[in-house]
C-alpha cells in the first residue's frame, strides 16, 4: 500500500509499504480522511520522530471505515465509520513517532475496543468533517485545562483549527464573552462564523486596550490599573507576542493557558507580573477528551466543517503538506481517499 512518510530532514514522499494483517483481537481501518496539522511539518522539518527518525510515518487526524474485524472483537462491525485515538494504539502514536499513519491506505488497530482507540460516529458525517475529532479534542483539553466556567469572559489567540475548536468549546461551557485575535481578516471571519462575541485585529489594533474595553477595567492584587476583566487567555497562536501581551493585560488571578507549540524561547519578566499572580498553564494532546467532543462534532458537524479551508484527495497528499505548511495559504487541509 502507499504510506506518506518522512524519509530525511525536509524530505517527504511515498513509500510503498506492506498492508497491516489483522488478527484475532484486531480490527483494520481503511483510511477515508486525515487532517493535516503543523506538527506534520515540524516532524518534516527535523527529519522524523526518533526511533523512526528517517522513516516516519505521517497523519494523525484520522476517520476511517472499518473493513475487517477480529474473530475475537466485539462492538464492531465492517462498514462502521469511526474516529481514532491516536494516543491508545498499541505500536505507538499514530502518525507522531509511531509505527503507522494515518495518510496510508489501511491502518491496523492491535487489541481493539470501541470507547478505548476507536468510537463509532453516524454514517452521514462527512469523512473530512469527522477527521476533526483529533485537533478538536487537543482544543477541547486546553479549554478543560484553562478552567473557564460558565459566566467567564476568554480570549483566543490565534483563530486557526485550535483556537476556532477552543471558541467552540468555551460557547459550549457556556463562557459569556469570547473575544479572538488575530491578524488575518478571513480567519476573523470564521471565528465569528463558528461562535465568537467579538474579533481584534491584532496587527492593527491594541489588543490589550480592546480587551479592557470588552471586558472591563481591572486590576492586580495591589491594585494597579490598566488590567483587563479577562478570566482566561488561550494561546493557540504560538508567537512570544501573544504571551506578552496576555501578561500585559492580566488582571489578579487570571489564567493563561498554553496549547501552542512555541518554536524558540518566550522571555517573560516575571518580577513585572508578579502581582498578578497569573495562573500559567500548558495543554497537551487530551487525555481524556477524544471522545468528549465526538458528540459535539455529531450534534453541530456544520459548525465544526466551517474550520476546513482545503479538501485534497489522497493522490495530492504531498501537495496538502506543502500548502498547510505554507504561511497564510490555508486554515485548515484535510485529505479525503
Amino acid at each position: 500500500m502507499r504510506s506518506v512518510r518522512v524519509t530525511g530532514p525536509d524530505r517527504v514522499e511515498w513509500v510503498e509499504v506492506d498492508p497491516p494483517v489483522a488478527g484475532p483481537r484486531d480490527v483494520l481501518l481503511a483510511m477515508r480522511a486525515c487532517g493535516i496539522c503543523g506538527s506534520d511539518a515540524f516532524y518534516t522539518h527535523v527529519g522524523g520522530i526518533p526511533p523512526r527518525q528517517g522513516a516516519t510515518p505521517l497523519g494523525h487526524e484520522p476517520a476511517a471505515e472499518v473493513v475487517e474485524v477480529g474473530s475475537q472483537v466485539t462492538g464492531l462491525q465492517v462498514g462502521d465509520h469511526v474516529v481514532v485515538d491516536t494516543m491508545r494504539l498499541r505500536d505507538g502514536l499514530l502518525g507522531s513517532g509511531g509505527a503507522q499513519g494515518a495518510l496510508s491506505e489501511y491502518v491496523l488497530v492491535e487489541d481493539a475496543a470501541p470507547g478505548v482507540q476507536l468510537r463509532v460516529i453516524p454514517e452521514h458525517i462527512p469523512w473530512e468533517v469527522a477527521a476533526l475529532n483529533e485537533p478538536m479534542a487537543v482544543a477541547h483539553h486546553a479549554v478543560r485545562r484553562s478552567g473557564a466556567a460558565e459566566g467567564d469572559t476568554a480570549a483566543v489567540f490565534g483563530a486557526g483549527p485550535i483556537g476556532l475548536g477552543a471558541v467552540l468549546s468555551l460557547k459550549s461551557l457556556g463562557v459569556g464573552h469570547v473575544v479572538v485575535a488575530d491578524v488575518q481578516p478571513s480567519r476573523l471571519e470564521k471565528a465569528l462564523a463558528v461562535g465568537a462575541d467579538a474579533v481584534v485585529r491584532s496587527d492593527e489594533e491594541d489588543v490589550v486596550a480592546r480587551l479592557r474595553e470588552l471586558h472591563g477595567e481591572a486590576t492586580d492584587a495591589l491594585g494597579h490599573a490598566g488590567k483587563a476583566g479577562t478570566d482566561v487567555y488561550l494561546d493557540a497562536a504560538g508567537v512570544p507576542a501573544v504571551v506578552q501581551d496576555a501578561l500585559r493585560a492580566a488582571k489578579h488571578r487570571a489564567v493563561l493557558c498554553i496549547p501552542a507549540v512555541h518554536k524558540e524561547p518566550v522571555p517573560v519578566d516575571f518580577a513585572q507580573v508578579l502581582a498578578a499572580e497569573v495562573d500559567i498553564r500548558l495543554a497537551m494532546g487530551y487525555p481524556s477528551e477524544i471522545f468528549e467532543v465526538t458528540d459535539a462534532i455529531i450534534e453541530h458537524w456544520e459548525r465544526y466543517a466551517r474550520i476546513i479551508s482545503h479538501t485534497l484527495p489522497f493522490e495530492r497528499a504531498l501537495e496538502a503538506l506543502t500548502l498547510a505548511a505554507t504561511p497564510g495559504a490555508a486554515d485548515k487541509v484535510v485529505v479525503t481517499f
